[in-house]
């Protein structure tokens, strides 16, 4: 028998092979040989139904099963109120499929709403047949629509060892987000003793959330941190702090803060503020956890307004510094920016390009010269483009202007300057069809020519000026010198080639490799305090290689020579090896001479189909010690993983060595429990993944 659905989602339909009825005062319906029922979404079936019309109630009996968009139950029998939607099922197994859970209940009540509520239950993320992890409760309330569960008197078994306990217990069941008390991780802290972390996540609203982590190291004492962030249609930011009011080895109070802000305005402004404070020069050393952090010097402090279109472009920004290297010396630190005013507009007229560049700036010290730069560069350019092939003259007048402080004995307090740039800058691109291939092949030469006039500036100050290292960028820039307090007469060529092959049918990049080089006319005599001036005919060649050796197989190479008897200045590869997503090598090399000499090797590699070998080993070639060393093993199982990780790494700016242990069990679909070991493996792997397989 069967009835045909109307439009109303509140409408009960059924099927069933034999249907018997009794009319009369209180009628009854019995179904049987095969039963079906639905309504909306929700479908149910047994061998037999019994209507209850006063009850307004079902009863299923016999293979009873029930399903929705998330729910599968299996039950002996079930009770249906069809009024309210409320379901409730005797000795049940369930699974949900959104989470890739099951388990099985004493009782089980579903609701409308859909809520699932639980009493004598088991829950698990392992498949039929494995139960290698297993909550228990006396009660647990499932919200399938939230993505939350709720539990009570519950036991966490794992591998049949009950590895926890607690009265109550909030977990997700999704990718919701939810209140509580995360998954506490615990492990060595090296120089700090063992450690503890018990964080607490409060989700404030859909747009606001904050975590609090109360940390404990052994060796220094309590440590309290907090996370908040906010995200609205115009603003999104973070605050955040940690706080450790005694430290037992230093006897004092230590503490950071950070603060990162971006607004969007509606008439095109942004607004970027940045702030960060320590408590002192160490804190990072002793307890930032990582050589990257603790090698920091300076902390940025900074708030910008920006605005762009597409032919004008303005900045507004106060900075400031905290220097936390105490080996920088006062006269070393960096100036302050009390404000600074950029300007940059370009415009198009008939076959020129007319631009300017602007600034305004005020630096402040307690020690030394300070003063206001003022800066202006308007630029005129011709330039002619055409399928293949570019070229652009440009002229351009750089003048400066400072009104100093604290002048040093017969300085100028208001020096100027004004220098005339002139340039040609042109390029081809030429490609062909590799022979018997998709591949196309491309050349791509480019020459700039500079010439700069020398103007005597030892009487200008330096407040942001520097001479940065060459490479491609820094070989086509007309000024050798970052920053407006030197402008470096020259009289050069710039000459570059560049070759890639592309494969035609999937747009990707083969391979692409640069080479280049300046050669000058005349001697540099334009220099920064404490330098001699330049008398080199030719600058160092520069090369860079990026290409696919293979398949899984890539390949990045830098390197940087100086002509005649000097030989190698800089040189960096890296190889990557990736077969799978799941394995990967990765072999460094870096080198820079009198500076530093380093060979890195890293690798997440599979010894069985459930074991991964993972490590990294730094080295220092120039000092003959290891710079950092990881050794660790995940195992991965249908349901959980293990990560065993051993490290032993420089700490300090000084060259302390710090060594940890940490162990994380994952708990899939759960929680982790442990050390944030795939933090650290995220970091020291390229392209190391922490989802498990």
């Amino acid at each position: 028998m069967a009835e045909t659905a109307p439009d109303d989602p509140n409408t009960l339909v059924f099927e069933a092979g034999r249907l018997e009825a009794q009319l009369g005062e209180e009628p009854t319906a019995t179904m049987s040989d095969g039963v079906m029922l639905r309504q909306a979404d929700k479908l149910a079936g047994a061998d037999t139904a019994r209507f209850d019309t006063q009850g307004r109630a079902m009863y299923l009996e016999g293979n009873v099963r029930f399903e929705d968009t998330s729910t599968k139950i299996i039950s002996d029998s079930a009770q249906l109120a069809y009024e309210s939607g409320q379901i409730r099922f005797d000795g049940a197994e369930f699974s949900l499929t959104e989470s890739a859970s099951r388990g099985a209940a004493d009782v089980l009540e579903i609701n409308q709403s859909g809520e699932l509520i639980l009493e004598g239950v088991e829950y698990t993320t392992c498949p039929p047949g494995s139960e290698d992890w297993l909550l228990q409760g006396d009660s647990i309330k499932l919200d399938t629509v939230e993505g939350t569960g709720k539990a009570r008197g519950v036991k966490l078994r794992f591998k049949g060892v009950p590895i926890l306990y607690s009265p109550y217990l909030s977990f997700p069941i999704g990718d919701a987000r939810k209140s509580g008390i995360l998954t506490p991780e615990f492990g060595s802290a090296g120089r700090n003793g063992n450690e503890i972390r018990v964080p607490f996540y409060w989700n404030i609203a859909p747009n606001y959330d904050a975590t609090v982590t109360t940390r404990m190291l052994t060796d220094r004492g309590m440590q309290l941190g907090a996370v908040f962030r906010y995200l609205t249609p115009r603003n999104l930011g973070s605050i955040s702090g940690d706080w450790l009011p005694d430290d037992d080895i230093l006897n004092e109070t230590r503490h950071q803060v950070n603060f990162e802000h971006r607004t969007l305005f509606e008439n095109g402004w942004r607004n970027r503020t940045n702030y960060r404070e320590v408590s002192d020069s160490q804190y990072f050393e002793d307890l930032g956890g990582s050589l990257s952090v603790s090698s920091l010097t300076h902390l940025d402090r900074s708030m910008i307004f920006d605005y762009f279109t597409d032919n004008v472009s303005l900045l507004g920004r106060v900075q400031d510094y905290q220097t936390i290297d105490a080996a920088i010396q006062p006269d070393d630190e960096p100036y302050r920016r009390m404000p600074q005013l950029l300007a940059s507009a370009s415009w198009s007229r008939s076959f020129l390009r007319l631009g300017i560049d602007g600034e305004i700036v005020n630096f402040d010290r307690d020690v030394g010269t300070t003063g206001w730069r003022l800066n202006v560069a308007p630029t005129v350019e011709v330039p002619i483009t055409r399928p293949g092939w570019f070229i652009t003259p440009s002229v351009s007048l750089d003048h400066t202007r400072y009104e100093l402080d604290d002048t040093a004995p017969g300085q100028e307090a208001d020096p100027t300057r004004t220098v005339p740039i002139a340039s040609l800058d042109t390029g081809m691109v030429l490609e062909r069809l590799m022979q018997n291939s998709s591949r196309v092949q491309t050349i791509e030469p480019r020459l700039l020519y500079v010439n700069i006039p020398f103007e005597d500036q030892d009487n200008l100050p330096v407040f942001d000026t520097i001479e940065p290292d060459i490479n491609l960028v820094q070989l086509f820039r007309k000024n050798r010198f970052l920053g407006p307090d030197r402008i470096g007469d020259t009289e050069q060529i710039s000459l570059g080639i560049t070759s890639r092959i592309l494969d035609v049918s999937s747009g990707r990049e083969l391979m692409t490799a640069t080479v280049g080089q300046t050669r000058y006319f005349g001697d540099r005599d334009v220099t920064l305090p404490g330098t001699s001036a330049e008398t080199l005919d030719e600058s160092d060649y520069i090369a860079q290689v990026r290409f696919l050796v293979w398949e899984n197989i890539n390949f990045d190479f830098g390197h940087q020579w100086a002509p005649g008897q000097d030989g190698t200045a800089k040189s960096e590869a890296r190889l990557q090896y990736r077969p799978a997503t799941n394995k990967i090598l990765n072999l460094a090399y870096r080198f820079r001479r009198d500076s530093l000499e380093q060979g890195d090797l890293s690798w997440s590699w599979p010894v069985s189909t459930q074991w991964n070998f993972v490590g990294r080993y730094n080295f220092s070639f120039r000092d003959e010690e290891v710079l950092e060393q990881f050794f660790g093993l995940e195992y991965e199982s249908c349901c959980w993983g293990l990560r065993l990780v051993s490290r032993k790494h420089i700490s300090t700016r000084d060259g302390t060595r710090d060594s940890s242990f940490g162990l994380q069990l994952v708990l899939k679909g759960m929680a982790s429990v442990g050390t944030a070991a795939d933090k650290l493996l995220e970091r020291g792997i390229l392209g190391y993944s922490a989802d498990l397989r």
